[in-house]
């Protein structure tokens, strides 16, 4: 596995090698720690920049001993240019499997900070991307994690269950699988399809059952994969009705997870460009880590 660590002098890039350092990860891993400076805003102030790539040089240095203490194949690459341009491209030359990148803030100015160069990242690599956040609930790692898995049911997401079965996980994780039940209702008949303003009663229920077979279809074929790999998956309603932004996201905080994962594509086939409609709603609005699968 090719990781590539995104990181700068914040504090949320600290937690991006700590996952890197914390994590079990398949046998072979190669770590590539990246920083890129954006030297136009030290123009004509030479004496700056340079102190700028040294520092730079530092942190690098500093993030490749740690995890090369730990076994890991490790080197560094130090760029200038456009962070949100030169992290998926260089992702992209590596042909990384996952680029780990830090959230810039917890609150309101989240969507704003983030889109800085995250939410670029987001949407630009071409392998998985997780935007790491500091652990919600404090836990020892012999806890270990507590991991919410998306799913709908589409090839994407299938694809993102045998990822997640397919990756070591500290000892006693737990899995919480959730396929949401997106259900028509006469309040939204009319956004849904301006062009026919209401549907019969009948038709609703139909579309109802059918929403509701294809949820529990997709958490019990995740439920066998994962229970395949050994993985702990949690008994519990994995199926609830709702918007499937919300319900993610409320369900991840309710349960205190530490990560939330699921794909970059949904059954309806989101491309890049479309991709706030769930994965970066949830990765920009989360309580915790984000990891958004693209294959």
């Amino acid at each position: 596995m090719k990781i590539l660590l995104a990181i700068d002098s914040s504090q949320a890039s600290q937690g991006v090698l700590q996952v890197a350092l914390t994590r079990p990860w398949p046998p072979g891993t190669q770590f590539c720690v990246m920083n890129v400076l954006d030297m136009a805003q030290w123009d004509g102030l030479p004496a700056v920049a340079e102190e700028a790539i040294r520092k730079a040089e530092e942190l690098l240095k500093h993030a490749v001993d740690n995890l090369s203490k730990e076994g890991y194949h490790v080197f560094s690459e130090l760029q200038v240019g456009l962070p949100k341009k030169a992290i998926p491209d260089y992702a992209k030359h590596w042909k990384a499997d996952l680029v780990l990148i830090g959230s810039h803030g917890k609150s309101a100015l989240t969507r704003f900070l983030l889109g800085s160069v995250a939410q670029a990242v987001l949407r630009s690599s071409p392998c998985s991307v997780e935007i790491v956040r500091p652990r919600p609930v404090l836990r020892l790692p012999s806890e270990g994690m507590k991991i919410l898995l998306a799913t709908d049911g589409s090839e994407g997401s299938a694809r993102t269950v045998y990822a997640v079965a397919n990756r070591p996980w500290p000892a006693k994780s737990q899995v919480k699988l959730v396929s949401v039940v997106q259900l028509l209702t006469p309040d939204n008949q009319a956004t849904i399809s301006p062009l026919c303003s209401e549907y019969p009663t009948s038709l609703l229920e139909q579309v109802w059952k059918e929403a509701r077979a294809r949820a529990e279809e997709a958490v019990a074929d995740a439920r066998k994969i994962l229970n395949s790999a050994k993985l702990n998956v949690c008994d519990c309603k994995s199926t609830p009705i709702g918007d499937a932004r919300s319900v993610i996201l409320d369900s991840a905080k309710a349960w205190g997870a530490d990560l939330i994962v699921l794909g970059s594509h949904g059954r309806h086939g989101l491309d890049r460009l479309l991709l706030g409609s769930v994965s970066e709603s949830v990765a920009i609005h989360a309580h915790c880590c984000v990891e958004v699968v693209r294959h």
